[in-house]
């Protein structure tokens, strides 16, 4: 009997280690340059990466690049964000042979009303506080959308255009 016991104890205790922790979230409020809100972001740590979902309200209609750049601060005109998220050293683009910035992100289609939600995963990314690729390092990151669409090639920014909404990522 106790070696049943010991065996049920055992089983649970390696059953608990097997479920997944509790998901790891932060979120970035977006703010255009007179400081109105245009959206949210909400992030979600995943076993495969980040998974993003935006939600717009009135943000300017077009397509739009958007990025996760390398440094929590949104000061318009958002250069205080700093370049795009970047701890592997590679250069800019989805089509870059070296591969792209882990901030990369697929451009936005922002219809003419302004409003959008989009999910969005990025496995090169992590809210994991200590890893390399994580959001949270000394100072933090923040999500832009810029005036234009990202080019997908040309380093390192794209040729995106202005950065016309920011949001710092936080807990």
């Amino acid at each position: 009997m106790p070696i049943r016991r010991l065996f049920c104890a055992v089983s649970m205790m390696c059953g608990l280690m097997a479920l997944p922790a509790h998901a790891q979230t932060a979120k970035a409020s977006l703010k255009d340059a007179q400081g109105k809100d245009v959206g949210q972001v909400q992030l979600t740590q995943t076993p495969h990466g980040v998974l993003l979902k935006m939600t717009l309200k009135g943000a300017p209609a077009g397509e739009r690049a958007f990025h996760i750049h390398s440094v929590g601060k949104c000061e318009p005109p958002f250069t205080s964000a700093g370049p795009h998220f970047n701890p592997a050293s590679h250069k800019h683009g989805m089509e870059a042979k070296e591969g792209s910035h882990a901030g990369d992100m697929p451009n936005l289609h922002i219809p003419m009303n302004g409003d959008l939600v989009i999910e969005i995963a990025n496995p090169m990314i992590s809210l994991v506080k200590g890893q390399p690729n994580s959001l949270f390092d000394a100072d933090g990151s923040a999500i832009i959308i810029h005036a234009g669409a990202d080019d997908y090639k040309t380093d390192p920014t794209g040729n995106a255009g202005d950065r016309i909404a920011c949001g710092v990522v936080t807990e």
